[in-house]
């Protein structure tokens, strides 16, 4: 029997056909197991659920099929809504904030006021719930009837996630960046590079790999938050959830919405698991990210 030797924190590859065999047994064994203990805690919670006293109730009023049906595809076009806020929200988000973290890190005195300024930004919009801030700009903008600014609700609600989550992720660019060795910054400008070219090209590519993780659960977090711009009352999701609920006096519509979202997180949620987990290997390896 031979082994290769593996490489730091990296699997063990057999060579030995037996072992190779056992272990595929073991894995598939191990994968039954779990498979059944996931199946029967998920009949003996259902079991335990339809048994109560209420669960008729329960079940017409929040899970009914034919509202379901119903509701289902008004939802599904009111949630394009959501979703075209999301897309038009994150790569605004994602330069704002790496230009107030970069902001943040200078450090000659001629740039103080900006610090200063990045600072207060950062402060007030990581301290104010996202919610009042979609109430102030998409309520109180309008109401000063400024020429040349638009009215529309979902503008002022797009422009209040962008600054509300600018505020979060650019703390998050800011750590990245923290994370970087200075001695990467000693030798790039050791080579005769520019601050600028510095971080454009040492500093920003590392501190972004750093911050990968982190930045898709702000993002999936965005895309739920996006249904708090329903308060200025565009019809997306959430409002048309709220408009079925109302005329049928069922709440399975707000059951829907929900399931809606989860259809959409949950793969972006293990993708991130699933970039967090490769970085981890290839660190562990001695590789680069």
């Amino acid at each position: 029997m031979t082994m290769t030797p593996p490489a730091p924190g990296a699997a063990v590859v057999y060579k030995d056909p037996v072992r190779q065999a056992l272990a595929r047994r073991t894995a598939r064994r191990n994968a039954l197991v779990g498979m059944g203990s996931l199946i029967g805690f998920t009949v003996v919670i259902a079991l335990l659920v339809s048994r109560t006293p209420g669960w008729p109730v329960v079940q017409e009023t929040f899970f009914s099929p034919e509202q379901f049906a119903d509701s289902l595809p008004g939802l599904l076009e009111a949630f394009m809504l959501n979703v075209r806020i999301f897309l038009i929200a994150e790569p605004l988000i994602l330069v704002f904030s790496l230009v107030i973290a970069l902001t943040r890190t200078l450090r000659a005195p001629i740039f103080l006021p900006l610090r200063v300024l990045a600072t207060i930004y950062v402060d007030v919009f990581r301290g104010v719930p996202t919610i009042l801030v979609i109430f102030l700009l998409g309520f109180g903008v309008p109401a000063l009837r400024l020429q040349g600014v638009p009215n529309d609700p979902v503008f002022w609600g797009t422009a209040a996630l962008v600054l509300s989550y600018s505020a979060y992720v650019a703390e998050v660019f800011r750590a990245g960046i923290g994370s970087v060795h200075p001695s990467q910054r000693m030798a790039a400008r050791s080579l005769g590079l520019s601050m600028a070219q510095t971080n454009r090209f040492v500093v920003l590519p590392q501190a972004i790999r750093n911050v990968v993780p982190p930045l898709l659960n702000d993002f999936i977090s965005l895309q739920k938050d996006t249904a708090l711009v329903a308060v200025l009352g565009p019809i997306e999701v959430l409002r048309q959830a709220q408009i079925d609920a109302s005329s049928t006096f069922n709440y399975t519509p707000y059951v829907a919405a929900a399931l809606i979202f989860i259809a959409l997180t949950i793969p972006m949620t293990r993708f991130a698991d699933w970039v967090q987990a490769r970085m981890a290997r290839r660190q562990r390896a001695g590789g680069v990210a």
